[in-house]
């Protein structure tokens, strides 16, 4: 009998999402936002749980963000990926400052003490990788001039993840000072680790999986890709991270081939994983911390923005380039509820959790608008501002030895 249930309710789920995608795709927008509402009114608190399905939409759910990582990582090589962490790495740091503060005074203000601060500051800092990699792919941007940009912060959030998880654990955990830094350490030795052999050996990782037999190239590299993601999360390092570097350690061929065979079931758990977020959130505790949030999401909707555009106007791209990758990285996520969930878990502050959850909500929302708005509103208040340009003054039309004077002050070079 339960295993009927969880047919119904998982075949409900799947079907549910393919009438929401339809729907989407004839609107032109982003079917995110949708799934994350279907989520919110079946999940905890809405009009009808479904609760003989939710162990497996969580395992779906944990696929489809390593999938959409994987497929992120097979769009560029291991030489892309250390040359843009070289010359983004000051972006980094913009990104650190202008949306971890936020968070931290925020937690200030509302009196939760500096662990709470430390543990907000990553909850408004870091980005979704989840939700950007199926913006990017939904807008048709994956192969644009500010992708490089914009992945290349994702991943530097990413990897900056690797140390700040485990410190806020241990501040979380209260432990001593030797414990904290020897988690620390264990985790920048991995993720440098799994970075050194991407960089050094991805051409043999390449020679090992390929296979002209697409069943066996599905296998291993799903399985690689699993397998390296769990020890990485075992680790204290983002299983996010690890299936980003394996995608970056194939090359050739092979990233072509997994690409094509893979694309499908990363849309499937993608979407798997955007409802699980949704089944997870009671509505009934998003309305009492709604306005903090709402205030904390438009403040740092523009820190992200404007981090964007720095960022690719430090690398050369062009003004529609800069605001596209500003508006990308508006939206929030896993990250964000994995973070705040351990400090609900340890008992630091209640309310964050709910705070979190409605943050997030609306950033995830909003996110898929601002990336596919944010330039053309700009431009728009760009044409508004600029003022007309005047009239040209009405001259006698009196022919001369140089022809029509009219005709000459309407061409500026002169010329008759």
């Amino acid at each position: 009998m339960h295993s009927a249930l969880f047919l119904i309710e998982f075949g409900a789920i799947i079907l549910g999402l393919g009438l929401l995608g339809r729907v989407a795709g004839r609107l032109k927008f982003s079917p995110i936002p949708l799934y994350l509402l279907a989520g919110l009114a079946f999940g905890t608190g809405g009009i009808l749980p479904l609760p003989a399905s939710e162990e497996f939409v969580a395992i779906g759910a944990e696929i489809g963000v390593i999938l959409l990582l994987l497929m992120l990582g097979l769009e560029y090589t291991a030489s892309d990926l250390v040359s843009n962490l070289k010359t983004q790495y000051p972006a980094g740091l913009v990104d650190f400052t202008l949306n971890a503060v936020p968070g931290a005074v925020a937690a200030l203000l509302m009196g939760w003490g500096p662990v709470a601060a430390v543990v907000l500051a990553g909850v408004t800092w870091i980005s979704s990788s989840g939700v950007i990699a199926k913006v990017m792919g939904d807008l048709g941007r994956v192969g644009n001039r500010e992708t490089p940009v914009i992945l290349s912060i994702l991943v530097l959030e990413d990897l900056a993840m690797a140390v700040y998880l485990p410190i806020i654990t241990a501040l979380l955990a209260g432990v001593s000072l030797a414990a904290g830094s020897a988690t620390l350490a264990i985790a920048l030795g991995v993720a440098g680790a799994v970075l050194f052999v991407a960089v050094r050996y991805g051409r043999h990782i390449s020679r090992f999986v390929s296979s002209d037999d697409p069943e066996k190239l599905l296998l291993v590299v799903l399985g690689l890709t699993l397998l390296v993601a769990g020890i990485a999360q075992q680790l204290q390092v983002s299983a996010a991270v690890g299936a980003f570097l394996v995608g970056i350690a194939l090359s050739g061929e092979v990233a072509e081939g997994t690409h094509t065979l893979l694309s499908p079931l990363r849309d499937l758990f993608a979407a798997v994983f955007f409802v699980f977020f949704g089944l997870h959130t009671d509505p009934a505790s998003i309305p009492p911390v709604l306005l903090p949030a709402l205030a904390l999401a438009v403040v740092t909707a523009g820190t992200k923005i404007a981090t964007g555009y720095w960022a690719a106007k430090r690398a050369g791209i062009g003004v529609k380039g800069r605001w596209r990758a500003g508006g990308t990285l508006v939206a929030r996520g896993e990250f964000s509820i994995v973070i705040a969930g351990l400090a609900v878990t340890a008992g630091i502050e209640p309310a964050m959790g709910s705070l979190a959850t409605a943050y997030v909500l609306i950033l995830v929302v909003i996110g898929p608008l601002t990336a596919r708005y944010t330039e053309p509103v700009a431009a728009w208040v760009g044409r508004r501002r600029t003022p007309p340009k005047p009239l040209l003054a009405a001259v006698p039309s009196q022919p001369g030895p140089r022809g029509d004077l009219k005709e000459q002050a309407q061409d500026p070079a002169g010329r008759a």
